[in-house]
């Protein structure tokens, strides 16, 4: 019998001059010497796994994780609505909003369509609720102020008679406590703004019915609040929470947002530290849908948006919860956010979770002191839209750390065997931890290289208009790296033997791994903590389950099925939370600008998709026989890939109505006019300044219009105020590469008119400047301070002025109808030791206008341009002026 096992191993390659001093340290982890086991037990090297087997497991696992991850993000509605609200009023609600156009700031189709049609719907709830339990009183109300926040390093906000529209729904006895309800019915310039926000809109209006004319009086009452400028940076909620009599009420609040156009909304940020709101949504939510994970990511500020959230939050200090729809982001912000795009089923969902939160909050005792339940955050998730599970975050941290013992105590376990004496497990494990973590630092440098490479050859973004090649490309490259990494390390520093015990030494160093994450996350008091605890209890008690079968058999059929089935929980839900991620920060890439390379950072992402997915099935890479018909046909897909992409064969814009993916490019037609300390004209010009907000740049639009090259692409003035032209958003650090084709002037109908009302020396040394400006609804202001100066005061927010990363001053202004003229003032202080004479320049002052609706908003050149550009392109449009002040 022992003769007959040694030529089996022969036969298997296991032959005593591959047995080096490292795999000596691979026994039988019982303690029993070389001979017993022989003689006792079969050998582990007839049990490794053939290739073709290996390839069918892995792939018919991850197959069926992502088609249950897709199968649950399709799943809107689960079971039958038993709440009362109605998709279809809401739809009808949401037709109409959207049939009256862009609804931007200062238009009627915002400040008077919207509005009526608004208030004609909450009389007419108010009517058919008038014998019921609930009375409703509605309040239009045009704020005026201003503040600072630190959103894009620094940024000012003054608004004018903005409108907002609050519906108290209070039992007829009263209400002293309220939750709020918050959408906004504004829109971005030249979109309908169906999913952001109109959709919103319409839920709380089909909600408002549900609630007013409920058979049994809430115990509170709700405040629903349709405000009128969210894309003015977040104007209107402002002016509600610092201004109306109602604001004091308020004891939490929901907000609905969207930054893509229907599917599922996300809970993507709660409190903070009010765990019993995230309480509150766990048992009343009909369809869940959230992760602590979306909430530290958006909360980190990675995210280039923000919402009113921050603004009940900072300003009010009141606790809620901030969702949003995430899916097809693509055209978010575009005109093809339309109705139709936002299936009934989203309505449906989305108004039976606000209603059954919104009315399980009226019902709480909690809502009327929420300070006595503030205490700590929550962990939270769902499992694929089923069920939610939450906790307290004090509670997941003794979770977590009891789980890390239990996992230490395992592998401390394994390093006091017999056969480990000398710490000769420790060894291998610090050396198998080392190679483990060179595969990452190989895999991630040699993709990056690959999508520079990509990057170079002029074909960024490929993958816009087809998601899985980029996965094809890069994952075909992440995952044969980490293969290839490891098949050297097994063949040439481990050697053909002893394969079953180095698979188990590799799902000890990734437990480990797992485990210090899981350490580490718990240390920072990060709720997040919680994926690599999934990570590391689901893997360790199914590979606990089955070591008797392992011994017994080794990698046999039966113990790979039993340990992928063990994994599926875990990579459910990571699989999941790697989907969101990739739904909402592909479609971002599409706007991010013309400095960030988007394929460095989708191939990083996928990289590290890949090696989170890829931890617990390396095992499988030194239990199978042989890998090199895996590597070649990863390297295989890969070269033909890479071939197709540099050739150019996949275009990354469409305009396919089923599913646009447009290329985003802001379009101005303006004249610039520079004056000197005295007011005259300096200088003076004209034409269409175009901004690409994605890498490409003009790149595909120049064959379509050859005029609009790198000939007419200019660079910042860094003497002028953001470099002298102008800017909406204070974004230019993002979007350096603009292109300015010369044309006629711009000659507004109604122009802007700018002066300066006074200047005086204070007695504190300052001086004071005060201007008065007569213009559109969107202004925006610059400011630069001289070298020898600096603006120490002014009338905006709360007085203290607030620059932004390139250390100039932004201010950006609306206003509604009936405006009056914006007047503010500046204090300027020298720092020289000499006080400035009056010939001397103290600051530079740009006021930037924007017609983007109405008689001025085109201009025949403009509409010209417009016209030329393929049906691809998406370009936001309008005409501005900007005019440039020393003083």
């Amino acid at each position: 019998m022992e003769n007959d096992s040694t030529v089996r191993r022969i036969k298997a390659g296991d032959t005593q001059q591959n047995v080096s001093r490292r795999s000596k340290g691979f026994q039988d982890q019982s303690g029993s010497n070389g001979c017993d086991d022989a003689k006792r037990k079969p050998d582990f090297g007839l049990y490794l796994l053939s290739e073709g087997i290996l390839v069918v497991l892995i792939a018919t696992f991850i197959a069926l994780v992502w088609g249950l991850v897709h199968l649950s993000v399709q799943q809107l509605v689960i079971g039958k609505s038993t709440g009362g609200f109605s998709a279809t009023r809401a739809r009808e609600h949401l037709d109409h909003i959207t049939s009256l156009g862009p609804r931007t700031v200062g238009s009627l189709e915002n400040e008077v369509h919207t509005v009526n049609y608004l208030l004609g719907q909450m009389e007419r709830i108010r009517a058919e609720s008038a014998l019921g339990h609930h009375s409703i009183t509605v309040d239009v109300q045009r704020p005026t102020g201003s503040f600072s926040i630190d959103f894009l390093g620094g940024f000012t906000s003054y608004y004018d008679k903005i409108t907002n529209i609050a519906v108290k729904l209070e039992p007829k006895s009263g209400a002293k406590h309220f939750m709020l309800a918050n959408c906004h019915f504004d829109t971005v310039a030249n979109s309908p703004g169906a999913s952001d926000d109109a959709v919103s809109c319409a839920v709380m209006l089909e909600v408002l019915r549900c609630l007013a004319n409920l058979s049994t009086p809430l115990q509170h009452g709700v405040v629903f609040l349709f405000n009128g400028a969210e894309e003015n940076v977040l104007q209107a909620s402002h002016g509600f929470i610092t201004q109306h009599p109602w604001a004091s009420l308020v004891r939490a609040f929901i907000n609905l947002e969207a930054a893509g156009v229907g599917g599922k909304e996300v809970v993507f940020q709660t409190g903070p530290e009010n765990p019993w709101l995230v309480q509150a949504y766990v048992r009343a939510a009909k369809h869940p849908f959230a992760s602590v994970v979306g909430q530290e990511v958006f909360q980190s500020g990675i995210i280039p948006s923000d919402t009113d959230f921050r603004i009940y939050r900072d300003f009010g200090n009141i606790p809620g919860i901030d969702l949003a729809f995430i899916e097809n982001g693509y055209i978010y912000h575009t005109k093809y956010d339309t109705p139709d795009r936002i299936l009934t089923d989203s309505i449906q969902r989305a108004g039976d979770n606000i209603l059954a939160v919104l009315k399980h909050l009226a019902m709480s005792e909690k809502l009327a002191d929420s300070s006595e339940y503030r205490h700590g955050n929550m962990v939270f998730f769902d499992l694929l839209g089923v069920f939610m599970v939450a906790y307290p975050a004090r509670v997941g941290t003794i979770i977590n750390y009891m789980t890390a013992v239990v996992a230490f105590f395992y592998l401390g376990k394994r390093c006091s065997l017999p056969s480990n004496g000398g710490g000769r497990y420790v060894r291998e494990l610090a050396y198998a931890t080392g190679v483990t973590i060179i595969s990452w630092f190989v895999t991630m440098l040699s993709v990056l290289i690959v999508a520079l490479l990509v990057t170079l050859l002029g074909q960024s973004m490929f993958w816009y208009n087809h998601f899985y090649m980029s996965i094809i490309l890069y994952g075909s490259a992440a995952i044969g790296k980490l293969i290839l990494v490891h098949t050297l390390a097994k063949n040439l520093y481990y050697g053909n033997v002893r394969r079953l015990e180095l698979g188990e030494l590799f799902f000890d160093v990734n437990l480990l791994l797992w485990c210090c994450a899981l350490v580490s996350l718990s240390q920072q008091g990060l709720c997040s903590a919680y994926v690599p605890l999934l990570m590391v209890a689901f893997p360790l008690a199914v590979k606990m389950m089955l070591t008797a079968e392992f011994r017994r058999r080794g990698a046999s059929l039966k113990y790979s099925v039993l340990y992928l089935l063990g994994l599926a929980l875990p990579y459910l839900h990571s699989a999941f939370l790697i989907w969101v991620v990739f739904e909402i920060f592909t479609p971002i890439l599409g706007r991010s600008g013309t400095e960030i390379p988007p394929d460095v950072i989708l191939a990083a992402l996928i990289t590290l998709g890949s090696i989170f997915l890829f931890s617990y099935l390396l095992h499988f890479i030194y239990l199978a026989k042989s890998t090199k018909w895996i590597l070649s046909s990863l390297g295989t897909i890969f070269i033909v890939m890479l071939i197709l992409v540099s050739c150019g064969v996949f275009f990354p814009y469409t305009a396919n109505p089923a599913s646009p993916r447009p290329k985003r490019v802001f379009v101005q037609h303006t004249t610039r006019t520079f004056h000197g300390l005295n007011g005259e004209v300096e200088g003076k010009d004209s034409g269409l300044w175009i901004n690409s907000f994605d890498y490409t740049g003009m790149r595909y639009i120049t064959p379509h219009i050859p005029e609009i090259n790198d000939t007419v692409r200019i660079k910042c003035q860094e003497q002028l105020p953001f470099c002298g032209y102008p800017w909406f958003l204070p974004v230019k650090f993002l979007v350096k590469k603009n292109w300015y084709v010369p044309a006629p002037d711009v000659t507004p109908k109604s122009p802007v008119e700018f002066k300066l009302v006074s200047k005086q020396e204070t007695e504190w040394g300052t001086t004071k400047l005060s201007f008065e400006v007569k213009g559109p609804s969107h202004m925006s202001l610059y400011l630069k301070p001289h070298a020898n100066t600096l603006l120490s005061s002014w009338s905006f927010g709360n007085g203290t002025p607030q620059f932004d990363l390139n250390g100039e001053y932004f201010i950006f202004y609306s206003h509604g109808l009936d405006a009056p003229a914006w007047n503010f003032w500046l204090e300027i202080q020298s720092t020289s030791p000499e006080h400035p004479s009056e010939s001397e320049e103290m600051i530079l002052l740009a006021i930037a206008s924007h017609y983007i609706f109405g008689e001025d908003h085109k201009t025949p050149g403009l509409s010209d341009l417009l016209r030329r550009f393929p049906a691809w392109v998406f370009a936001s449009s309008w005409v501005s002026t900007y005019d440039m002040y020393r003083f």
